[in-house]
């Protein structure tokens, strides 16, 4: 049975503001040789036959869970229930940055991480896979991933043709206002520059969640961006922060601004807003004219995992219409299986119903023509941008 997320709180709202994790980027950027695991290094001993289980670690508040009693998962239980694998999942990732840091040591000495399956922000993703940090993926055993993946999520730059990961739930960053207290549409980044609008604008503190968004105000192509794309962006920031337009840069406490008024209009991602929209319909989710940035946050298998085909044999039951739907309705981020949509569509509880329409989880035609995955931000341009961006913002 289908049911919508009533906690009222999405799991981006536990994320703390980053600063591009300039440090950590350092290490993640293959500039210490030791640090990178070659193709025949990444794989071990597979006990998924004789072992019938998985370690899954994940980000709070990312899955289904019974409305009775918090700890059943039903979409983890029928999985285990159909096919005998136990899952141990793990809520315990609540930071890229952080996780990274956690796992790393045993990485970089090619050590086991005691973990089969985990779940990061794709800009993340980038350097495990740069890094030689994951496995790739046995598409045979992944019917419904080859059938079902979204398109626009099949080949990012990062990992082409997602041979290495796979999309858990996406979502667009975007700009969200309160259509009341503005008093007028915003339809473009330009929008956020307005007079009306001084001190009343924030941005996100983090550098890989903040540049594609105003990258592509600039008509900037942000699947091929550049350094000078990259230093035009903060020429511009910086001119807003000194003339007092930008109010602060910040986490997801952007929430709490706009529900309060104290800002009205900010950098937002689709599903947070999905939330505030339920307690204030006067708030309004944009994909701007100009575009904005599809991101995923993606399923990966690091390296000398023990139930290797376990975990494979997990990602693609998510990717079954009828799971992928139930999955949507609690987390209400943009589904990564299309398919889905039918599923909702057909229920007969309105409500459930209804998200078959959302386009912050369905996007249509016209607002998926606008959305677009990001290059990454390599090794080499990590500390450098990182350093820029973090004395702009203030970090």
């Amino acid at each position: 049975m289908l049911a919508m997320n009533a906690s009222g709180v999405s799991r981006r709202s536990l994320l703390r503001g980053l600063g591009g994790g300039v440090a950590l980027g350092a290490l993640a950027g293959c500039g210490v040789p030791a640090a990178y695991v070659a193709a025949g290094d990444r794989s071990g001993a597979d006990r998924s036959e004789q072992d019938r289980r998985l370690v899954f670690a994940n980000w709070p508040l990312y899955i289904d869970t019974d409305d009775e009693d918090a700890t059943r998962r039903p979409t983890l239980d029928a999985f285990e229930k159909r096919t005998g694998i136990s899952v141990d999942y793990v809520e315990e990732i609540n930071d890229n940055d952080e996780f990274f840091g956690k796992i790393s040591p045993s990485l970089m000495n090619h050590q086991a991480t005691d973990r089969d399956l985990i779940v990061i922000s794709d800009w993340m993703c980038a350097r495990f896979v740069r890094l030689g940090w994951v496995q790739e993926m046995d598409r045979a055993r992944q019917p419904n991933v080859t059938r079902y993946l979204d398109p626009l999520l099949r080949s990012p730059a990062f990992d082409p043709g997602r041979k290495y990961t796979v999309p858990w739930q996406s979502g667009i960053t975007g700009i969200a206002y309160n259509r009341r207290r503005v008093g007028r549409e915003i339809r473009q980044v330009s929008d956020l520059w307005e007079s009306d609008l001084k001190g009343r604008v924030t941005l996100l503190s983090g550098l890989d969640e903040a540049f594609a968004l105003l990258m592509l105000g600039n008509g900037v192509d942000i699947t091929k961006w550049t350094a000078d794309d990259f230093h035009q962006i903060c020429d511009q920031v910086d001119r807003q922060v000194r003339s007092g337009q930008i109010r602060r840069f910040t986490g997801n406490d952007y929430i709490k601004d706009l529900s309060s008024g104290d800002v009205l209009a900010c950098q937002a991602y689709s599903g947070d807003v999905i939330q505030l929209q339920a307690d204030d319909p006067d708030i309004e989710f944009v994909v701007p004219e100009e575009g904005a940035e599809l991101w995923a946050e993606s399923l990966m298998i690091p390296n000398l995992a023990a139930h290797k085909a376990n975990a494979e044999q997990l990602i693609d039951y998510y990717y079954e219409p009828e799971v992928a739907a139930e999955l949507a309705a609690w987390v209400n981020y943009v589904c990564p299986v299309p398919a889905a949509r039918d599923i909702l569509a057909s229920s007969k509880d309105e409500e459930l119903a209804a998200l078959a329409e959302d386009p912050l989880i369905f996007p249509d035609d016209v607002m998926r023509e606008r959305l677009s995955i990001a290059r990454d931000i390599t090794s080499q341009e990590r500390v450098e941008f990182g350093k820029r961006w973090n004395a702009i913002a203030g970090l």
